[in-house]
């Protein structure tokens, strides 16, 4: 017993440094969007599409890539993914239009894709039984205790050198991290499947449908409701759903399991994710538009409480998480939905002069909720995944789990950002604004959080979730 967990343990490694390397760039970047439209002199608004680009390609190839990790070996799909990472990192660094930036965003998010799937499937399929919860709650502690550090130094980089050499940063980040994981890793093997019957009609749907769905949110945001680029969205999105379920159907190894995705445990996991989880990335950009609009030239103090928020989001992991191994998981996820929703009620506190105490306060109870909600929700959904369909069933929770942070990406920064410009539109000066805007999201995402503690009520018990 000794020897296989030190095995598992020390296997875990390279998994475990693309996970810091995810979180630890990610949260530099965190404050990449603002600082480069407004270096470029357009709308802030314009962040909506920087992170969307990004969230796009994140979500929808990550059960693709998924599956590739099922069928080439997880020590390579980890490694491509790294280095594409690393690449999309560099055209960021270099672009200078906002369509370049998105492109360069949108290759980021593959590498994410590539390297979120076979780390999970590495917990899900390696770890005893009996530490899954533990070793999700490791992975988020990763992920979210890595980007502590990064909103603060992004932010101070930033403002001391500009965005473009915070970036190259992270590009130096990503190659010395992709050089330890290919050395730690050159012993590993993993299981493989064979090639044949891979689904490529599937996979070419999934990434159409998935991307053409996180645009409808910000399509009608941005164009209106009953614009034209909405409807042509609204009608290849239908149009693409239908052309994937027939292609799953059809397929006899399909991306997307529906045995897995009819679950009840997968179902209302995925719902309650979609009300409360897009918080997270929503918030931290909306509190930087918020202190660039009522404290210009003040940026930094929404770094640190965007760190405080990762803090929030560690603690929540390793105290919350691991509690879901020893009772009823809803009842874990009941305290963390009321942090959660607590965490958003302090934004209705937020005036002109907000302090940094203030700040920190809703984003670092917030981050805490969520950080619990995110371990105990993969422990529901992913425990007894088999080493065959570890790489698609985590890509496939992967795809639901990132489109519920560009969901909330795509709906409540275009209903903060759009709220502001319409109110100065309307003759009300940029501060008090950017201050009935914050009120305004404050209620909507109190609303949300309710509703995703009343989604908690349908999921299975613990006894269920055994059984599954």
């Amino acid at each position: 017993m000794m020897q296989r967990d030190i095995s598992y343990q020390q296997g875990f490694i390279p998994y475990a440094l693309a996970a810091l390397m995810i979180g630890l760039v990610g949260g530099f970047s965190t404050v990449l969007g603002p600082a480069f439209v407004q270096d470029i002199g357009i709308a802030y608004n314009n962040t909506t599409w920087t992170a969307l680009a990004q969230a796009m390609s994140t979500a929808a190839c990550a059960p693709i890539l998924g599956k590739v990790g099922d069928v080439i070996g997880r020590r390579k799909t980890l490694l491509l993914g790294a280095a594409v990472f690393t690449l999309g990192n560099v055209l960021s660094a270099l672009a200078n239009s906002l369509v370049f930036m998105m492109i360069a965003r949108f290759i980021v998010g593959i590498g994410t894709a590539a390297m979120g799937p076979v780390v999970l499937a590495y917990i899900a399929t390696e770890f005893p039984q009996d530490k899954i919860a533990k070793g999700f709650s490791l992975y988020m502690l990763l992920s979210s205790a890595s980007v502590i550090i990064g909103p603060t130094v992004g932010g101070l980089i930033v403002s001391a050198y500009g965005w473009r050499t915070m970036l190259w940063v992270c590009v130096v980040i990503c190659a010395g991290i992709f050089a330890v994981c290919a050395i730690t890793s050159r012993n590993q093997t993993s299981t493989k499947n064979p090639p044949q019957n891979f689904d490529i009609s599937g996979a070419v749907l999934i990434l159409i449908f998935f991307s053409l769905l996180l645009c409808i949110p910000s399509f009608g945001q941005n164009f209106g409701w009953t614009s034209l680029p909405f409807t042509i969205v609204l009608i290849a999105a239908a149009v693409s759903l239908a052309g994937l379920t027939f292609a799953e159907r059809k397929s006899h190894q399909p991306i997307l399991s529906g045995s897995f995705i009819k679950r009840r445990a997968f179902i209302f996991s995925v719902l309650a994710l979609f009300l409360t989880q897009g918080l997270m990335q929503a918030n931290m950009t909306n509190i930087i538009v918020f202190v660039n609009y009522t404290q210009p030239g003040n940026s930094a103090i929404s770094g640190y409480a965007i760190s405080v928020m990762y803090v929030g989001m560690s603690l929540g992991a390793v105290i919350l998480g691991p509690l879901a191994d020893k009772f009823d998981p809803k009842q874990v996820l009941l305290g963390s939905f009321l942090l959660t929703g607590i965490g958003c009620g302090i934004l209705l506190l937020f005036t002109e002069i907000t302090s940094v105490i203030l700040l920190m306060a809703s984003l670092g109870i917030l981050g805490f909720g969520l950080g619990g909600n995110g371990t105990i929700f993969m422990k529901i959904v992913l425990s007894g995944l088999t080493p065959q369909q570890a790489g698609a069933g985590t890509g496939t929770y992967g795809l639901f789990r990132d489109l519920a942070a560009p969901f909330g990406v795509a709906v409540f920064i275009p209903l903060f950002t759009n709220q502001i410009t319409g109110r100065m539109g309307s003759g009300a000066a940029a501060a008090p604004a950017a201050v009935a805007s914050i009120h305004f999201l404050a209620i909507a995402e109190i609303l949300c959080v309710a509703l995703g503690i009343a989604v908690v009520a349908f999921l299975p018990n613990r006894r269920a979730n055994k059984e599954n």
